[in-house]
């Protein structure tokens, strides 16, 4: 029942307002229903059944909502019951839901709420938003929001000093509502497919274009051999036609796999032009293509000789024209048909492993080796058609010398894996010691092997270090598949044995020469210095190289998809710090005017959105660096803004987490520090509010805005369609 998984579902408090009276008999007609799914046959609920509708981590609230809501006090909760006390709760007007939320926190109903019992809603708040903090945290906690809210000091929180206390928080009032509301709310109607709106044609308009010209040159191609063999009959001419276009296909499908190429005309001007930030997309797609023109060219042979046997004069039966060399089909010793099915077979295994269902589930292996078939594949085609190896002459010599380059650069020399941190939520961060000769630019990735690992495996990984850090280069790696949860399991499990003897001295040495700009994220007990060997293919390049050359970049990581901005935003910072200035003599500082001639940004806002607190730890110590670097430099306004947001916490205007968010409030503005994350930026509950996010973006008017999105499809979805409204322009780092 959670909302709480997909992040790219909208915040229902948000979008509820105020109900017409169409949607007020729709939403009732609902709850009925819903009522009646769960009481059954006695049309009543008890507080079992009214904790699983709620849905409720923690007990506390589903009880004291239970005990209101029951106002006979029959322990049991009526169809009538309920609705009266929802709709006073999402239709009634501020007074009446303030007087239920005082109700809730007077826990032993004296008509005031004291200290012990704010302490005890406050510590069920926090259990239900995921959020952990120490003991002393949450009296601190406890003490911010009374003391603020106890203006008599009497020692009791009384109705009006609670009304009195929320007024100070704009809007919390007017939207009190609770998690019942998410449940009983009808699903959403379907979506309606987009219209080809100005905005999309602008944000597509390359991809749209290429599939024109994709669609167009197979028709061509088509009807030229179809044309060619019109006097063989139909099934000929399909299949003549569907054999030319994989001609194409078969060599254009190993283009899209050049990296080292796309990476080199990411640089040019045709990347303006073609969708290289697609590549795997278009790779995916013409897989697809491979595959119904694989079907219906066999189809049509199959009628084909099915019909040749069926005439007298065929000296041969159905199966030796399908199945042997003996007719003579083909160019080279009738090996057409035999090479033909075994094409076939191939093609169908490796689509079948290339689902996502293989790839995602922790068999990335199978996928890889299946793949690998593409080399016997070429081998048949060339043997199968006898005009294939004119297509494959080009792309194939570019993919094999891509293929000798990376395995020789790669294989040149060993590297060493020289520390493990050991992050929460099971994020492997390596420091991995840098190549004399390797460059790379900010949200590039590499390909990793670890021959302790898997001895032939080759993984993509982002490099969340920047480019001026000289001495290492970053990996965080998220354990989400068999290769990754070996890697993190062999460290955590014991400490490698070719680890280094003298660990401390060899740090030590390394910190000081290494001058990095922040301070590397790990817990004391998961952190191991070691020697391990292994090899980078890479870097290669991203949608997020783009960067540099926006005014207004907004960046938006989802969990581990903060991995490319972690090098970004420290290049980005480096490189804003060089053109500050500090006088001699009286210290001023100021911000030279003139900026890198490949850095036009005016504004960055990045935000980061995860599901629970212990995720933030993976890169805090970089984001407090970040801030402190920004409150040193900022001048007009801040040049880099950080947002944060825990999915996992109650929203701000869910009646459950109003003391919550209110005690946290008051305690940031008192320490200067949020209390999640320790940041300065005030951590929020729930999902942006993208509409608001989007407005708040234009109307700061910093330049060209373009967003840059890395985290799941579905977040990324949601976010194309606010660029489309916006008229941003959207890149998406393949996650």
């Amino acid at each position: 029942m959670s909302m709480l998984e997909d992040p790219a579902q909208p915040d229902l408090e948000s979008c509820r307002g105020t109900m017409s009276t169409e949607e007020d008999a729709k939403w009732l007609q609902w709850v009925t229903h819903q009522f009646e799914t769960i009481a059954g046959k006695d049309r009543e609920i008890n507080l079992q059944q009214f904790k699983t509708a709620l849905n409720v981590k923690e007990s506390f609230f589903a009880e004291r909502f239970f005990t209101l809501f029951d106002s006979d006090g029959s322990g049991t909760i009526t169809l009538q019951e309920l609705l009266e006390a929802l709709t006073l709760l999402i239709h009634g007007n501020p007074m009446d839901k303030l007087k239920f939320l005082f109700q809730v926190y007077d826990v032993d109903g004296s008509g005031s709420i004291d200290a012990d019992e704010l302490r005890t809603v406050l510590r069920s708040c926090m259990r239900e938003s995921a959020i952990s903090l120490p003991d002393e945290k949450l009296d601190q906690l406890t003490l911010a929001l009374f003391e603020s809210a106890d203006k008599d000091c009497n020692g009791a929180i009384t109705f009006d000093e609670l009304r009195d206390e929320l007024q100070r928080f704009p809007g919390v009032m007017e939207n009190l509502t609770i998690s019942a509301a998410h449940w009983l709310t009808p699903p959403a109607a379907p979506r309606r497919p987009r219209a080809l709106t100005w905005a999309y044609w602008h944000n597509h308009r390359s991809h749209l274009l290429c599939l024109a010209a994709f669609a167009g040159l197979h028709l061509l191609l088509f009807a030229l051999a179809a044309s060619e063999h019109r006097a063989r009959g139909a099934s000929v001419m399909v299949a003549k036609g569907c054999g030319q276009c994989l001609n194409l296909d078969g060599s254009f499908i190993a283009v899209l796999m050049l990296r080292r190429c796309l990476t080199w005309l990411r640089a040019t001007w045709l990347a303006q032009v073609l969708p290289l930030d697609q590549n795997i997309q278009f790779h995916q797609f013409v897989g697809y293509v491979v595959i119904v023109l694989s079907l219906v060219h066999t189809v049509a042979h199959i009628v084909n000789f099915a019909l040749q046997a069926q005439a007298e004069a065929s000296p041969f039966q159905f199966w030796e024209l399908l199945l042997t060399t003996r007719p003579g089909i083909g160019w080279i010793h009738g090996l057409a048909s035999p090479t033909g099915v075994a094409l076939l077979l191939l093609l169908l295994l490796m689509f079948a492993c290339s689902s996502s269902c293989i790839r995602r589930s922790g068999h990335f292996e199978v996928f890889y080796w299946t793949h690998l078939s593409y080399l016997p594949m070429w081998i048949l085609l060339i043997l199968h058609g006898p005009n294939f190896w004119k297509w494959l002459l080009v792309p194939g010599t570019l993919f094999f010398l891509e293929k000798i380059i990376g395995l020789a650069v790669s294989r040149m020399a060993a590297l060493c894996i020289v520390e493990v941190n050991l992050l929460p939520s099971k994020v492997t961060h390596l420091l991995i010691k840098r190549p004399p000769l390797f460059h790379y630019r900010p949200g590039d990735y590499l390909y990793l092997n670890i021959p302790t690992i898997a001895r032939y495996e080759w993984h993509p990984f982002t490099i969340s270090s920047a480019p001026e850090q000289k001495d290492t280069i970053w990996l965080h790696i998220r354990s989400e598949g068999q290769w990754t949860n070996r890697l993190y399991e062999s460290f955590k499990t014991s400490c490698p044995m070719d680890c280094d003897p003298k660990p401390l001295s060899r740090s030590l040495k390394m910190r000081r020469s290494q001058r990095r700009p922040e301070v590397s994220e790990k817990s004391s007990e998961n952190h191991l210095f070691c020697n391990i060997k292994c090899y980078i293919d890479g870097p290669y390049g991203t949608p997020t190289r783009r960067i540099f050359a926006s005014e207004h970049a907004v960046l938006i990581g989802a969990g581990i998809g903060i991995t490319p901005f972690a090098s970004i935003l420290q290049s980005i910072m480096y490189r804003h710090q060089k053109r500050k200035n500090i006088c001699p003599s009286c210290q001023h500082s100021w911000m030279d005017s003139a900026q890198d001639e490949d850095m036009k940004l005016h504004k960055v806002d990045f935000m980061w959105i995860n599901r629970d607190q212990r995720s933030f730890e993976w890169f805090v110590s970089l984001l407090t660096k970040l801030e402190m670097d920004q409150a040193e430099i900022s001048q007009e306004g801040p040049f880099l803004e950080l947002h944060m947001y825990m999915t996992s916490a109650l929203g701000k205007n869910d009646m459950k987490a109003i003391g919550l968010q209110m005690a946290l409030d008051l305690l940031a503005k008192k320490e200067k520090k949020d209390s999640i994350t320790g940041l300065q930026t005030r951590t929020q509950p729930g999902r942006p509010d993208w509409n608001k996010v989007f407005q708040k973006v234009a109307a700061e008017k910093k330049g060209k805005v373009q967003v840059f999105f890395c985290g799941s499809p579905a977040l990324a979805k949601v976010l194309k369609g606010h660029c489309e409204q916006f008229g941003f322009k959207f890149f998406q780092e393949n996650f």
